[in-house]
């Protein structure tokens, strides 16, 4: 993850001479094209994971990831960037093993308060992998004592963070390869792989096709305002946003950050032992309207000049959102309960996985420009990109409460723990 701090910098900086005014294209674009190849080969590494287990699978992947680190920060120009973005997406391995393998090292009783852990380190790698990036860019002027005499820094600025993301993978794929076990059923036990089950029938369990439209429905809300988060806080109170200053929306994104991680650590867990997907989907898909209403009514308060009026709802409304993501977690946890053999969790998860890699290549570019479109015209007061969402998140409420279906968090899979899982999937 450091070197994707830096994607926009290099675009203008590191002699490719993208325009200022263009950078943010380029960088949708780059981003777009990795999750684009993600979308394509999550699938194929889930299936490969079903048929040959999950331990090699996750090494040749962070193989991959190695290299492509590397050659990330030596690329000169806007098309070798996207090229080996797209190299990157191929080797979307990674992701698609480790949440298998959280689900197989799991049971019902256990499995909310892992993929909980789950979810926050993947934040927390985040956090790391971005504030490494900035700390590592263009070390021949951050540290002219240290790297200033390296004509190799001073060539490619961006290097440095990239060779320190591909030394953290290549020390994940060697420490795999000597202390993973597998987990994998067939593998593990030195049984005869059985058959993999196909696409369709992962399709064909009880629940699934709702389930996946759900969570993936949250996903395009998700992903899509995010991305028209930071336009709103730098556009200007008159226009419709909340002219924060950088550091403003510093402090925040870490405050929000603080957040997630109490609901996913501290609530999830007896929250979903007690309601169950089911119910804890009703509950925050009935919350995130009201999260959004908070966000116009912060800026109506800003335009009146009452500061504490806005202080308030922004405490209500950063207190909601970030437990907005127990939803997808709760659906991932419901996808894993419905499944019917335990030989199909990385064609699952690889589906999953790949389907949010769609959303995601073009979701926030359509959000973000939407919420423009909306300040741009002053449609609704600058609104439309907060009102749209808000409509959105309503519409998924009525649908988690005609169509989420009954038995979600019963686990089918028995073979961890021997006996069916608890109605409620006890943390």
């Amino acid at each position: 993850m450091t070197q994707r701090p830096q994607q926009q910098q290099p675009l203008h900086r590191n002699g490719i001479g993208v325009p200022s005014s263009d950078v943010g294209f380029w960088s949708g674009l780059i981003e777009g094209a990795f999750a684009l190849t993600q979308t394509v080969f999550m699938p194929v590494w889930g299936k490969i994971a079903d048929r040959y287990g999950r331990k090699w699978v996750l090494v040749l992947s962070l193989v991959g990831v190695v290299v492509a680190s590397v050659l990330f920060g030596l690329a000169r120009n806007v098309g070798e960037m996207i090229a080996i973005r797209c190299f990157e997406g191929i080797f979307a391995g990674t992701l698609v093993t480790v949440r298998t393998m959280v689900t197989e090292n799991s049971t019902s009783k256990t499995q909310a308060r892992a993929f909980s852990f789950f979810d926050f380190t993947g934040n927390l790698g985040i956090f790391v992998g971005s504030l490494l990036g900035g700390v590592l860019a263009e070390p021949a002027l951050q540290y002219p004592s240290l790297f200033g005499s390296i004509a190799l820094f001073k060539r490619y600025p961006y290097l440095l963070p990239c060779i320190v993301n591909g030394a953290l993978a290549t020390l994940a794929a060697v420490m795999n390869i000597f202390w993973l076990k597998e987990t994998y059923p067939a593998r593990k036990d030195d049984e005869p792989t059985p058959p993999s089950p196909s696409i369709r029938d992962v399709f064909r369990a009880p629940g699934m096709i709702p389930i996946l439209v759900l969570m993936n429905f949250m996903m395009l809300i998700a992903f899509g305002f995010h991305a028209a988060m930071p336009v709103l806080f730098f556009t200007p109170v008159e226009l419709g946003g909340w002219g924060f200053t950088p550091a403003q929306i510093s402090y925040y994104f870490a405050a929000g950050g603080v957040t997630q991680s109490i609901w996913l650590l501290l609530a999830f867990p007896p929250m979903y032992s007690r309601l169950g997907t089911k119910y804890l989907t009703r509950l925050w898909t009935f919350v995130l309207p009201f999260t959004y209403g908070c966000m116009i009514l912060q800026n109506w308060a800003l335009r009146r000049g009452d500061v504490p009026l806005f202080g308030v709802l922004m405490a209500l409304q950063l207190l909601t959102a970030t437990g907005a993501p127990m939803v997808p977690t709760a659906f991932q946890l419901a996808l894993n309960n419905i499944l019917l053999s335990p030989h199909a969790l990385g064609t699952l998860s690889g589906l999953s996985l790949s389907l949010s890699s769609a959303i995601r290549s073009f979701a926030p570019p359509a959000f973000a420009s939407l919420y423009a479109l909306g300040v741009k015209e002053q449609i609704m007061a600058g609104q439309l990109g907060v009102v749209v969402p808000a409509i959105l998140s309503a519409v998924l409420f009525v649908m988690c409460w005609i169509w989420l279906p009954e038995g979600v968090d019963e686990r089918k899979d028995t073979a961890k723990s021997g006996k069916k899982g608890n109605r409620r999937g006890e943390a």
